[in-house]
């Protein structure tokens, strides 16, 4: 099972790093990621501040529809 997973993320990173526009998308998106990580690091209370967190892009993702 892992090997499929290893499979497909290398073939992911393959078509990222050949297209300019994913590439650049990717790294906000990881910018974002890293942004979300750090609050939560910050928080006293990790639990609340990551179901914060989820809770926030399960929104963006229902708005995009």
């Amino acid at each position: 099972m892992s090997f499929l997973l290893r499979h497909i993320a290398r073939y992911a990173t393959q078509k990222l790093a050949s297209n300019p526009r994913a590439r650049e998308m990717a790294a906000k998106a990881a910018r974002v990621v890293v942004d979300e990580a750090r609050q939560i690091a910050r928080e006293e209370n990790k639990a609340r501040a990551a179901g914060r967190a989820l809770r926030r892009v399960m929104n963006k993702m229902q708005g995009e529809r």
